[in-house]
């Protein structure tokens, strides 16, 4: 039988769990590409709002502002490297008794 491997592919650090072969991006990269992405997609919002209401432009507008939140969103999809390890408490108490017992 063929054995099993990830695919290589660009950007493989992106989704929800990272191969071997990936290796994240560093929190101050991370940093920079929401900056980025961010005032881009906050650009092109402002644009297709200047199509839409002095131009009267809908559909490029529309579309502009569509791109610019996708924009804006990018960068959620990166894995930072070195916060795999970290476990957050969900403040959920589990009883393991029936105290009225």
């Amino acid at each position: 039988m063929m054995e099993e491997e990830d695919p290589l592919r660009f950007g493989a650090e992106f989704g929800p769990k990272r191969t071997g072969n990936s290796t994240g991006v560093s929190l101050s990269t991370f940093k920079t590409l929401v900056w980025v992405s961010n005032l881009g997609g906050l650009l092109l919002v402002v644009i297709g709002l200047e199509l839409m209401m002095v131009q009267a432009k809908f559909y490029m507008a529309l579309f502009c502002i569509v791109a610019g939140v996708a924009i804006a969103l990018f960068p959620s999809n990166y894995e930072i490297v070195g916060m795999e390890g970290i476990e957050i408490d969900s403040g959920e108490k589990t009883v393991l008794e029936d105290p009225k017992e």
